[in-house]
């Protein structure tokens, strides 16, 4: 894309992480995500179609701007996130469109899961 084609989109996500580790290992194995570490403290992903970054904080609180994924199964994303130590906070429930979930990853960030079915 040029410069213009990127003007007033969103370009990267930086999500917090208490540990930076756990939280890249959560992400590789419910979402496949790849990563490029940068030291200790930070880490680049890309998802396929969008990038961003986990960066070391110390402390983290829920709230905020929701990052909501896509996925075809969501039943079986809402397994995987509680296989690998995610916690639901909210079940699945339907809205206009489809059906999701939300959950707190290992920094204690809540994001959301959504799919048609």
């Amino acid at each position: 894309m040029t410069q213009q084609e990127h003007d007033k989109r969103i370009d990267y996500i930086e999500i917090p992480a208490t540990d930076v580790q756990a939280s890249k290992t959560f992400y590789q194995q419910v979402f496949g995500w790849s990563f490029t570490d940068y030291g200790s403290d930070y880490t680049s992903f890309e998802d396929g179609r969008i990038t961003g970054g986990l960066r070391k904080e110390e402390t983290n609180s829920t709230g905020g701007v929701l990052v909501v994924m896509y996925v075809v199964d969501l039943e079986s994303v809402l397994k995987s996130v509680t296989d690998v130590g995610g916690k639901i906070t909210r079940e699945i429930f339907s809205f206009p469109g489809g059906k999701r979930f939300h959950f707190l990853d290992p920094g204690n960030n809540e994001l959301a899961v959504w799919s048609e079915q």
